[in-house]
């Protein structure tokens, strides 16, 4: 058996990538989580997506995982005559939340209480700060005028940011609702929280989850500055964070994105919380066969910082070749695991007098003893996936081994760095199951006889407990 990369690959489905043959080969090529777009598609074309992903993890003993990736409080202006006009700096823009066709003098924006919640001076930012207005007045009811800063093309239904003003709007529109609903009840494994201002967000998606009695987990997207000011309780209460460095890099200024970047994966890894990096990583590969050497330096750099996963969006689902997107960023993942040490051993010490102090410590101490001994795995059994989170986020160079009987888990694991995957379900005896497990490992070439393997578990196994035993032996 062929062990993959331990930076996971988080890969947009779309027209490009939808059909079972695609997506066949770019699970080959290292992709372990599928991201849907809700921004775009349709419930039948996500229903045949998830489908085929599942289809292709029974016929190829795989657990690729799926994370929903939920609008949010998007803004956007309306459509725009003959699809675009260009707006002259210096120039007076009405902008109205009136439904309109826009024009060089007056804009539609999708943002009812924009007029409340804007201020004179604000700056309104489009088409990702490609054009940019300032606010000169508002009614403070349906219309606000703005002076052209930046001008150039002005697009049908381009995004909207406000770096200075704070949105009231809630951070699940009843799009996202709608959309939530249906992925939990197609039991998909990750949502993404879009537009994450505060830790209130994150609540209050969790508590939705759990009254539609799921176990999905969230991955808070930051990409609002206000995120930032709160951050530790927004990485505490999330499952995992992405840093979404589109919408960031616009919002705040595009120089403070790289060690904004670096500060989170930091604290991610701390916190024992995935982290993947998005946005723009091969971008050029939406028409070109290669990526440039700035992308190719951009990818390295998020697995030298230590990310869990890097992700691929339009490359994939709309580009000309996203089968190749995969393979590029899985190559580049590859060389850096294997020729750089600096991104092992991020060893953080369990905190004392909680009640996760004796599984914290077992995790710790496993891969403190990895590290020391030169070993080759370490293997946990699991219910919750808690002691994979933990072991993931010490960074060990062994190869981290999780079996469970939960095939939600397996494919939820995916997102995980270094995490491989597997079904088990005997539960005899402690002793028992590490032989089994040992055995099962030879068996697949993932060991071989000298190798030293690490084994931890919760005894008495059948309890099904938190984690409180290690075992080191050698295979023989």
């Amino acid at each position: 058996m062929k062990i993959g990369n331990k930076t996971k690959i988080v890969a947009t489905i779309g027209p490009a990538s939808a059909s079972k043959e695609v997506l066949k080969e770019m699970i080959q090529a290292g992709m372990s989580i599928c991201r849907i777009n809700f921004s775009h598609g349709d419930y039948e074309a996500v229903k045949k997506i998830l489908a085929n992903v599942r289809q292709l993890n029974k016929e190829m003993g795989t657990y690729v995982g799926v994370l929903a990736d939920l609008q949010g409080p998007k803004l956007r202006i309306g459509e725009v005559v003959n699809g675009g006009v260009e707006i002259v700096v210096g120039h007076h823009i009405v902008i109205t939340t009136k439904p309109c066709m826009s024009d060089a003098k007056r804009v539609f924006i999708t943002y009812p209480t924009f007029p409340k919640d804007v201020a004179i001076g604000d700056n309104v930012l489009i088409a990702d700060g490609k054009l940019m207005l300032r606010v000169t007045a508002t009614n403070r009811k349906d219309e606000v005028k703005a002076v052209v800063v930046y001008g150039g093309m002005l697009n049908s239904k381009k995004g909207v940011n406000l770096p200075n003003t704070r949105i009231s709007m809630p951070s699940l529109t009843e799009k996202d609702l709608k959309d939530l609903k249906f992925a939990l009840e197609n039991n998909i494994e990750w949502i993404g929280l879009s537009f994450v201002r505060t830790v209130n967000d994150v609540v209050d998606l969790k508590e939705k989850i759990k009254k539609l009695k799921s176990h999905a987990k969230v991955v808070a997207k930051i990409e609002k500055p206000e995120a930032l000011l709160e951050i530790d309780n927004i990485i505490d209460m999330a499952d995992a964070v992405m840093v979404a460095r589109g919408d960031l890099g616009v919002e705040v200024d595009a120089e403070r994105v790289p060690l904004i970047q670096k500060m989170l994966v930091r604290k991610c890894i701390e916190a024992s919380k995935p982290v993947i990096i998005a946005t723009q990583m091969m971008e050029s590969m939406l028409t070109n066969f290669s990526p440039t050497r700035a992308e190719v330096n951009d990818v390295a750099n998020a697995v030298l910082d230590g990310a869990d996963a890097v992700m691929l969006s339009e490359e994939t689902s709309v580009g000309k070749y996203p089968v190749r997107a995969v393979q590029y960023m899985q190559r580049i993942a590859k060389h850096i695991e294997e020729n750089e040490n600096s991104i092992y051993y991020k060893e953080h010490h369990p905190q004392l007098q909680t009640h996760t102090f004796i599984s914290d410590s077992i995790c710790y101490n496993a891969c403190v003893m990895a590290r020391q001994a030169g070993v080759k795995a370490i293997a946990s059994m699991t219910n919750s996936g808690y002691t994979a989170f933990k072991i993931s986020s010490h960074r060990p160079k062994a190869n981290t081994f999780i079996f469970t009987d939960n095939h939600l888990l397996l494919t939820t694991l995916s997102l995980l760095w270094g995490v491989h995957g597997f079904y088990y379900d005997k539960y005899l005896s402690t002793d028992h199951t590490i032989s089994e497990i040992k055995s099962f490992l030879r068996k697949q070439g993932l060991l071989v006889p000298g190798d030293f393997v690490i084994n931890i578990a919760s005894t008495p196994i059948k309890e099904r407990g938190r984690t409180n035993m290690m075992k080191l032996s050698q295979i023989v």
